[in-house]
């Protein structure tokens, strides 16, 4: 069954699994890249400039990371973070959103808590068990492959804004 989208106003991605494939190269400078879709690269960017709000809330602090989204004109950048449901709060709070009016797209164990208090809990086909079984949108694409499209476009489409 394909969830109503209607309500969606916000989005919160998480990086490792869901905006890459959670691979990890180890570069000898002591680096950790990380591979990105252009085709989520694209959806974000559009979805901000149709007036979605976007953020990114993520265990892992890497420049290159921060870079790669700063590029695509996201603001709301929450990397190194420990507890994924304080920046949760203090983001709903800041910019006064209803989380109902929030989809989250996680892939792992620190995903759930939030996954529980968002509006629609949404997770790329490759996710963990424990992730898969919450979600009430799961794409047909794994994670850092066109998942994060996937879900702004369907998103967009109901609502006519793609």
């Amino acid at each position: 069954m394909f969830p109503d989208l209607s309500a969606v106003k916000a989005f919160i991605f998480d990086v490792d699994g869901v905006l890459t494939d959670g691979t990890l190269l180890a570069l000898n400078s002591g680096e950790q890249a990380r591979t990105f879709h252009i085709h989520d690269g694209y959806a974000i960017r559009h979805a901000l400039k149709q007036g979605y709000r976007i953020a990114i809330i993520s265990g892992r602090e890497e420049e290159g990371v921060r870079k790669r989204l700063e590029s695509l004109d996201v603001r709301d950048i929450f990397l190194g973070v420990d507890d994924k449901m304080k920046i949760f709060n203090n983001y709903i709070n800041t910019y006064r959103l209803d989380p109902q009016h929030i989809a989250y797209m996680g892939d792992d164990m620190p995903d759930i808590e939030v996954m529980r208090r968002c509006g629609l809990a949404t997770c790329p086909a490759d996710a963990a068990p424990d992730v898969l079984a919450i979600s009430q949108y799961v794409t047909s694409k794994p994670g850092g492959r066109g998942a994060v499209r996937e879900l702004l476009e369907a998103t967009m489409k109901a609502q006519k804004t793609w």
